[in-house]
């Protein structure tokens, strides 16, 4: 190669050189519902139990994350976290059937080799998540529902509890207000991207209001409430399930990021607000790209969101939690 050659193709290099240099060192978002949020996101007691709580959430992350630890780790802790937390919609405070009853569902996907599991309408697992992650790991399936996951999840040895744990004081209150906010969707997840370049998605919910029939929403179903893919995106949606199914939306904003090369933010926002829209399809969803870049757009009135990421250049993460519309 002559010398002049070889400047050139330096030259052309520089460009990959440089974007590969900015990609980020880990990042993660979390989020914790959407819907109508204007009553909480003023609310002088509420609204700061959220906040703190997201924040304990990006500590907790961040905290596997910067250690070095797998992303996958990291979104589970994040989602026991929450589920743990009567706050949200998910596990401990999570809302009722039409029964009286608690039914949750959860799913986890990792990006390096798209292995994936979830559960659906369990009653007795303290973190659906956990399920969720030892389906995918001690048995050759993708999704066990009903009384089979609940006693698969026995077997693994994870820790049960009667149905009547996942009510709270808060429950009954929480109820009539749904009733008057009705485009409140409940929902917890949670994405992450590590330092080993690796992806891995989560979500946790306790369902929509009153459902029956054994309804399932779009959580725990690949490539509908969660995805993850090393080639792309993790995705995690919040929202009316049923529309999420129908546009298969987590494995939609991967492809639109892989196939036809727009950005994670583009193919978020396509996604959200032309494909879907607040009257049918009310909700949003968090995702990182594979670089660690961030979207989490919603067409409801709010949604409970916090994110960070390290760039590599930097001395510290960056931050922010936000309910409803701000990100604080």
């Amino acid at each position: 190669m002559t010398k002049n050659l070889f400047i050139a193709v330096c030259l052309l290099l520089l460009p990959a050189i440089s974007a590969n240099a900015q990609k980020r060192e880990y990042a993660m978002v979390v989020h914790g519902g959407a819907g109508n949020l204007s009553a909480t996101e003023n609310d002088p007691v509420r609204a700061p139990l959220l906040y703190a709580a997201m924040d304990s959430a990006l500590l907790i992350g961040e905290n596997i994350l910067a250690g070095g630890g797998e992303a996958e780790k990291a979104v589970m802790a994040v989602i026991c976290y929450l589920e743990n937390n009567p706050l949200f919609n998910a596990g401990k405070g999570a809302t009722v059937t039409a029964e009286g009853a608690f039914e949750l569902d959860a799913a986890l996907m990792l990006g390096k080799d798209l292995s994936a599991g979830a559960v659906a309408g369990v009653k007795s697992v303290k973190n659906p998540i956990l399920a969720a992650y030892a389906v995918m790991t001690q048995s050759p399936h993708v999704m066990l529902s009903g009384t089979g996951a609940d006693h698969f999840a026995a077997e693994q040895g994870l820790e049960t509890v009667d149905n009547a744990y996942f009510a709270t004081p808060r429950t009954l209150e929480w109820i009539e207000q749904l009733k008057r906010e009705s485009g409140k969707n409940g929902t917890v997840g949670c994405v992450a991207l590590d330092k080993h370049g690796d992806l891995a998605a989560g979500t946790s919910t306790g369902g929509m209001l009153r459902k029956r029939w054994g309804r399932i929403g779009d959580a725990p179903v690949i490539g509908a409430g969660t995805y993850a893919d090393n080639q792309s995106c993790a995705v995690s949606c919040t929202g009316h399930g049923e529309y999420f199914i129908r546009h298969a939306v987590a494995f939609n904003l991967c492809a639109r990021y892989k196939y036809l090369h727009e950005s994670v933010a583009q193919a978020a926002e396509h996604i959200i607000h032309h494909e879907l829209n607040a009257d049918e399809g009310n909700g949003g969803l968090i995702a990182l790209d594979k670089d660690g870049n961030i979207a989490m757009p919603f067409n409801s009135v709010g949604m409970i969101r916090a994110s960070l990421y390290k760039e590599k250049t930097a001395p510290a993460s960056v931050r922010q939690v936000g309910i409803g519309k701000a990100l604080k």
